[in-house]
């Protein structure tokens, strides 16, 4: 692995870093899963967009810069670093937007990717429903084919602020003789047509952090088919790849969290917990150092395959552990630091949204290791 940074990347990390040092929010925003919270982030990634960071690694054409997966890391680690607010659109710019440059058509990316940059619309991820959790491919949500279109009916469940969303993409069953991964499409619907309702699912804070989103014989034109009828489930594994790999979770996150729980330790005044800090800034770094070789294979063409399995393991349970250790810095103290507090609380989803870590496992050990299935 080749660590050597040129003069050119140094120059964008210093241009990344003053435009942030101007811009980000002295305060933190409000809470991103109330309305205003989501109105206020609305307006931060606008904010974004038009100094053209909202989405670097994009065509220019698309509102990005066209920066490559190193330019985009450095963006990702001056981010974290600053405080930065976080960002409403994940879904649509880490994990839709892959999959449409791979698979949409030219009219898909001129309608839905400059809107979705700014953040005008946001998008919410329609996977799991009720009996159909980290086992995807038994969805039965359906999709029949009507003129011009589909008539959707079902339920998906789970979904991650699409109380203020404006789009879902999802998967669906357009063959109902199919079974499994077989006859499924990947779809694009508006959450405001007709036949759609929404559900808030309250957190253990009272905010309506996710939704349950009803479809009754809702209409989706054909243009709004990503990938091709019956293709669904290759797409969609583009998508899960983006989401458990690179994109979702930047090594940004984990390096800015592990430095602040070193600051955290020499305010502490204990050294009970010294070796589990230690851990968990060299356990950041290794991630730090496993993407940027992940994106140098990607940068030279190689495909990200099942190993982004092994990648959601090892990020979802450092970011439990790197939050545990923090609370027991704080000690009594822990009920009172907002900001660690609720970092815990949403670290413990991270071993269960992405496809369990129980799944992720059977996933590494049947297609990393090939090993037998039991």
């Amino acid at each position: 692995m080749d660590l050597t940074v040129d003069t050119a990347r140094e120059a964008w990390r210093a241009e990344v870093r003053e435009w942030l040092a101007a811009n980000v929010p002295a305060q933190p925003l409000p809470s991103l899963d109330t309305a205003e919270g989501f109105a206020a982030h609305r307006e931060w990634e606008a904010r974004l967009a038009d100094a053209r960071l909202a989405v670097v690694t994009w065509p220019e054409d698309y509102g990005g810069r066209g920066a490559d997966l190193l330019d985009w890391l450095v963006f990702e680690e001056e981010y974290w670093a600053a405080g930065a607010p976080t960002r409403v659109s994940q879904n649509g710019i880490f994990l839709l937007a892959p999959t449409m440059f791979e698979f949409g058509t030219e009219d898909q990316k001129r309608r839905f990717l400059p809107p979705m940059a700014r953040a005008d619309e946001v998008w919410a991820q329609g996977w799991s429903e009720p009996g159909a959790g980290s086992d995807l491919a038994a969805l039965r949500s359906r999709a029949d084919k009507a003129e011009g279109g589909w008539r959707v009916n079902g339920q998906k469940t789970w979904s991650t602020r699409a109380v203020f969303a404006d789009w879902m993409f999802g998967l669906f069953r357009t063959d109902p003789d199919s079974s499994r991964h077989h006859g499924l499409t990947y779809l694009l619907l508006p959450l405001d047509a007709e036949g759609v309702t929404v559900r808030p699912i309250r957190q253990l804070d009272g905010e309506p952090g996710f939704a349950e989103v009803f479809f009754d014989d809702v209409f989706v034109p054909d243009e709004h088919v990503l990938g091709g009828v019956r293709a669904g489930w290759k797409v969609a594994m583009s998508t899960t790849t983006s989401e458990r790999g690179l994109t979702l979770r930047s090594p940004g996150r984990f390096m800015a969290a592990a430095d602040r729980l070193i600051a955290l330790r020499q305010g502490a005044g204990t050294s009970a917990y010294d070796d589990e800090v230690v851990q968990a800034w060299m356990d950041a770094d290794a991630y730090r150092l496993y993407v940027l070789d992940t994106a140098l294979q990607a940068l030279d063409g190689k495909p990200i395959g099942a190993e982004s399995s092994a990648n959601k393991l090892f990020w979802s349970e450092l970011d439990v552990r790197l939050h545990e250790t923090a609370l027991g810095l704080l000690g009594e103290r822990a009920t009172l630091d907002g900001p660690w507090l609720d970092g815990y609380e949403f670290s413990l989803a991270g071993p269960i949204y992405a496809g369990t870590n129980e799944v992720q496992r059977n996933v590494v050990a049947e297609r990393v290791l090939k090993l037998p299935k039991g």
